[in-house]
């Protein structure tokens, strides 16, 4: 990271040698740099890098009007479901205690109707709230094996005369708005940060979820407990159907859509079958992606976009062979270049340390050296 910090500050200090009168040229050839290098998280809709670009005359009009009329109604309409569900989720948890194994907190285990109506009522419950933020409609395709572009290259197969259940959903990750999606799909379990169990209603809707709570900036072994929790939940899937199947993003953070990154080994550790899916935003004003925009700012202009569109593809199950059971690295990699080439992505070979840069960067220069500090610690 620190060459490439460098690089940056070179580009930069070139940029303004040759032209020290246009300091604004330098930062405009700047800007291009840092897109060409972290073309994976660069914003291309109408509102620009950190949604703060200039908007035209139409664009302002829209959106004042949107402010003052969808956006007050969305907001009121979704709390209005997320309140409802809270209390649903309260009321089956009544008398019970989670699960709080491998320092878990969790309800993802409860049975009989208590579990079902957490389940039914959470899935049309988040498809209601993305109705209401505008997803009237969602394109689903689901393949079969013999429509797959990558069925005759990988080692895997996707096709299995044992039938065997999956232990995971693996998708890409545009967007926190791909959470919702998978509730409203097949209500899996997620991994999230610790401090999300303790969000006002949001917190107990992720322990009835079975959320795998991590503290992501934490440097000691209890990464190696949380990834042995996750790699557990899979194989209690895959062995148990009627267990709640664990959701996972490989990638580890969010692009614009464009793009794939590395993925993690996480979800493959198992060595269990996984389901493939893919999500897209097609917009022509305001991209969905949560990519280098604050989450207010996204929400709000989120809330303020009269229709907002998504595509999923589902895959067929991925059954690895017993070579990439013996390798993670090589059945993560195998299952991201089947997803590429069926959703139509760019594979990238950058993550989440050069998103921060970029975020610095378009934060302005001089935040750059706090960044490497902070991965250096």
């Amino acid at each position: 990271m620190e060459s490439q910090l460098k690089d940056l500050h070179s580009t930069h200090d070139d940029a303004s040698a040759k032209d020290k009168p246009d300091s604004s040229s330098a930062a405009d050839y700047h800007i291009l740099e840092l897109e060409k290098k972290f073309a994976a998280y660069v914003r291309n809709d109408v509102y620009g890098a950190m949604g703060r670009g200039e908007l035209p005359l139409k664009e302002k009009f829209l959106l004042g009007v949107a402010l003052v009329t969808l956006l007050p109604l969305r907001i009121i309409f979704g709390m209005t479901i997320l309140v409802v569900y809270y209390l649903i989720c309260r009321i089956c948890t009544l008398f019970s205690a989670p699960n709080r194994e491998e320092e878990q907190d969790d309800y993802a285990h409860l049975g009989g109707w208590r579990r079902a109506v957490i389940v039914r009522s959470g899935r049309f419950l988040s498809r209601s709230l993305l109705f209401v933020v505008g997803f009237y409609w969602i394109n689903e395709t689901r393949k079969d094996s013999t429509c797959t572009q990558g069925n005759s290259n990988n080692e895997g197969t996707h096709l299995s005369e044992e039938q065997e259940n999956p232990g995971a959903i693996v998708s890409n990750h545009v967007s926190y708005l791909d959470i919702l999606y998978h509730m409203s799909s097949s209500f899996p379990s997620f991994v999230a940060k610790r401090s999300v169990a303790k969000i006002p209603l949001v917190g107990l809707i992720s322990k009835c979820l079975g959320c795998v709570y991590v503290q992501r900036e934490s440097k000691s072994s209890d990464f190696k407990g949380v990834a042995g929790v996750v790699t557990d939940r899979v194989h209690e899937a895959h062995q148990n159907k009627s267990a709640p199947m664990m959701m996972l993003f490989p990638e580890g953070t969010t692009t614009n859509g464009d793009y794939l990154l590395p993925f993690k080994t996480g979800a493959f550790l198992a060595g269990a079958p996984v389901v493939p899916v893919i999500l897209r935003y097609p917009y022509q004003r305001f991209s969905p992606a949560w990519d280098t925009i604050t989450g207010v700012r996204h929400v709000v202009l989120l809330l303020c976009q009269f229709v907002n569109h998504m595509e999923v593809i589902h895959l067929p199950v991925y059954h690895p062979s017993q070579q990439e059971k013996d390798d993670p690295k090589q059945y993560a990699n195998n299952v991201r270049r089947l997803m590429a080439a069926e959703g139509n992505l760019i594979l990238s070979d950058i993550g989440l340390a050069e998103k921060r840069i970029y975020h610095a960067a378009l934060n302005g220069n001089n935040s750059l050296p706090s960044v490497l500090h902070q991965k250096d610690d």
